[in-house]
């Protein structure tokens, strides 16, 4: 019941306006992914799309997962609207429960916060298990909330140490490419301007 629950808060949280996110991909993403050659990219909680498109846009055949239909009817729209459905499977899963299957030449997980209580270190734990040989693991986190944010300012979110520390990935199976937390500039909802902390965790898989 508990984890029907989750899944009927993100509908909920998704019914609440036309649109949530602003549709663009993630900045670490951005930066990140154009080092990689495209293959096969898992795009865990991908919202309304602005990842898994832009990943399809730049060669990646993309499995894109999200709790609520909502979500992912958004995000099909939006790579409808480019053209690259094609390049796209979307799922649904209460990651808690299931998991895609297969494995993948990256694994992204931008800000896979919730405020309900689970068992993230052992969904990223998955997530690093999905990585192909050769292949990356991204994981984006909050470093703290950010300034326009209403109701998380008192949110924990985990430092870097901590996830890796989850993680507990074997260092010769691993390779640290960047772990680090690191601020950007960007925009909130309503135009304002404001600095983030990223924590910003990238692996490669020997």
């Amino acid at each position: 019941m508990e984890q029907l629950d989750a899944k009927q808060r993100w509908e909920e949280r998704y019914a609440e306006s036309d649109r949530i996110w602003s549709g663009r991909p993630n900045a670490r993403l951005v930066e990140v992914a154009p080092g990689l050659t495209p293959g096969r990219a898992l795009d865990l909680g991908c919202g309304e799309g602005g990842d898994t498109v832009w990943l399809a846009e730049h060669d990646w055949h993309v499995v894109a997962v999200d709790i609520a239909d909502a979500a992912l009817a958004r995000a099909a729209e939006l790579a409808a609207s480019r053209n690259v459905l094609d390049r796209i499977e979307f799922q649904q899963h209460n990651l808690t429960e299931t998991f895609p299957q297969g494995s993948f030449d990256l694994v992204s997980a931008h800000f896979l916060h919730s405020p309900w209580d689970w068992d993230r270190d052992a969904l990223l734990r998955r997530a690093a298990d999905a990585v192909a040989p050769g292949g990356t693991l991204l994981i984006v986190d909050h470093g703290e909330a950010p300034p326009w944010a209403q109701g998380v300012h008192d949110h924990r979110f985990p430092s870097v140490t901590e996830v890796l520390d989850g993680l507990a990935l074997d260092a010769a199976q691993w390779e640290r490419v960047r772990v680090e937390q690191s601020e950007r500039e960007a925009q909130g909802p309503d135009g304002q301007s404001g600095t983030l902390i990223d924590n910003v965790i990238v692996l490669r898989r020997r």
